[in-house]
């Protein structure tokens, strides 16, 4: 049964404070569309309190790596004003632990690659993925083309 001492809604000040977070990145999220406000007779913001469920959404997509434009992905599947449910939850946390595993095994390629640069301290141009000599790699497109295959080659 519903608390009735409870409001409906937040103001914009009480959501960023429950949620721990300033009130500029409350209205960021907003702009960024990953919740939304209603505004009273009054032009106020106010959010409807399930969007602390949003934002604890968000939280955990941080906390775990995630860009925002990865959580705003994932969040574009529930509708802005439906309250997130365990089975969402559920249907996201999967997800996300297949991408923070595919990081994982990106990171170690990375760090084994590193650690042969960092053992012998020479950066040997004979036996150095990152030797670039007479720009071959520029071919392939921008960004470091050569650490990327190596990661994808983890996957």
């Amino acid at each position: 049964m519903p608390n009735p001492t409870l409001k409906s809604t937040l103001t914009i000040g009480e959501l960023a404070s429950r949620a721990g977070i300033s009130v500029p990145t409350v209205r960021y999220y907003e702009e960024r569309n990953l919740i939304t406000s209603e505004r009273t007779s009054g032009n106020m913001r106010v959010f409807r309190r399930h969007t602390l469920r949003r934002l604890a959404i968000i939280a955990a997509g941080q906390r775990v790596g995630l860009t925002l434009a990865e959580i705003a992905e994932a969040l574009s599947e529930i509708p802005l004003q439906k309250v997130p449910s365990q089975e969402d939850w559920h249907r996201l946390s999967t997800h996300w632990s297949s991408v923070v595993a595919r990081r994982i095994a990106q990171l170690e390629v990375l760090q084994g690659s590193l650690d042969g640069c960092i053992g012998c301290g020479c950066l040997s141009l004979k036996k150095c993925s990152l030797f670039n000599p007479k720009d071959e790699a520029a071919a392939e497109g921008p960004g470091s083309r050569w650490i990327r295959r190596s990661e994808r080659a983890a996957d």
